[in-house]
């Protein structure tokens, strides 16, 4: 089997090392930068009486039509923006790069970022061309114009807030990288609930901006829906991609529903930057680690050299679930990254995490 499997599936597949989602158990989890809170019951009750009326029978409407009115609505798109809804934001990541893929064509983007873009890449046999951000995680302007100038890459990507470092990036460096661009620039702004900067009100300024969205950090991760928005002319060629009926029957009521209780999401984002305050001042009270400032709802931190594992595995053994970023690539050497949780969540991994540190 091995002989067929290494004639068949392509040397860059087989090399490629599948996204993992440990299994948190009945753990704290910390860990993925969900939304910590789950429905209230009457909000619950009301949803499920709208699934009633789903056609489970029947195809999806292909488009969509009512859901993405509802999600221009609540995402302030433009009106002469075109939309296309995805499987997630992935899926809207895949059509994209899906779209202008080609032999020797290169997508690129400053890391550490968001895996995706480099493996959805590679899986679609694009060269990736990645731009070390400087040592605090800003962009290096003069690195990312001159790698823009060499590869000129058919797709950039810049998540805005950055995962996993949760800085925003000057927004001057991102009008100038659209200015001198010839490809797609696409901002992704999946924790677009946990700051107030946006390019969304951009788009048409640029005639290559792409703005994406998701509204898996509101509180709807589960759903798993996401918004590309830009000028109709290239959404027009990026939905030749998609597979037909991509939001299904269920999808499609439930993220109307949920978008109808916009005002309940808002209010719990709100939450969650005043508990990410909390939690970014009790971090920095921890002398032994440098935090990084956050505009999403997780936080960066770097442990004490060599440490990283020793208090990831303390903190499991504790029942608290983060993610260990040490060893992904060299930039996050030492480095873990905590999802704002609940004020007890919040608390309970403060009170486990000191004495960890204190150890040796």
């Amino acid at each position: 089997m091995q002989e067929k499997i290494n004639k068949l599936i392509r040397p860059e597949i087989r090399e490629l090392v599948a996204y993992s989602v440990p299994d948190a158990g009945n753990m704290i989890k910390l860990d993925a930068m969900e939304n910590p809170w789950s429905w209230p019951d009457d909000m619950r009750n009301a949803w499920l009486d709208t699934l009633k009326s789903a056609e489970i029978n029947r195809y999806p409407d292909p488009a969509a039509r009512a859901l993405q009115a509802d999600m221009r609505r609540v995402m302030d798109v433009p009106d002469a923006a075109g939309v296309i809804l995805g499987n997630g934001s992935d899926e809207l990541i895949q059509m994209i790069i899906q779209a202008v893929a080609a032999p020797g064509r290169v997508v690129l983007a400053p890391v550490p970022t968001f895996v995706m873009y480099q493996q959805i890449s590679q899986v679609a046999g694009m060269e990736f061309e990645a731009v070390p951000l400087q040592d605090d995680f800003s962009l290096d302007q003069d690195a990312l114009l001159a790698a823009v100038a060499k590869c000129n890459p058919a797709v950039i990507f810049l998540a805005y807030p950055n995962n996993p470092t949760g800085n925003l990036f000057d927004a001057d460096i991102l009008h100038a990288l659209l200015s001198c661009a010839d490809g797609l620039v696409v901002i992704d702004e999946a924790y677009a609930p946990f700051t107030d900067a946006s390019f969304m009100s951009r788009i048409g300024d640029y005639d290559n901006l792409l703005v994406l969205r998701t509204v898996s950090k509101m509180g709807l991760a589960g759903l798993r829906l996401g918004l590309l928005a830009g000028p109709p002319a290239w959404l027009e060629q990026i939905d030749k991609t998609r597979l037909p009926y991509n939001i299904s029957v269920v999808n499609q009521l439930t993220g109307s529903f949920a978008l109808r209780h916009a005002d309940y999401f808002i209010g719990q984002a709100r939450e969650i930057r005043s508990q990410r305050a909390q939690l970014l001042s009790g971090l920095q009270a921890l002398s032994s680690l440098t935090v990084y400032p956050s505009e999403a709802n997780f936080i960066l931190f770097r442990t004490p050299a060599g440490r990283a594992a020793e208090i990831f595995e303390g903190l499991r053994a504790v029942g608290i679930l983060i993610k260990n970023l040490d060893g992904s690539v060299a930039a996050l050497r030492d480095c873990l990254r905590v999802t704002v949780g609940t004020p007890d969540e919040n608390a309970a991994f403060l009170t486990a995490l000191e004495p960890l540190l204190a150890g040796s």
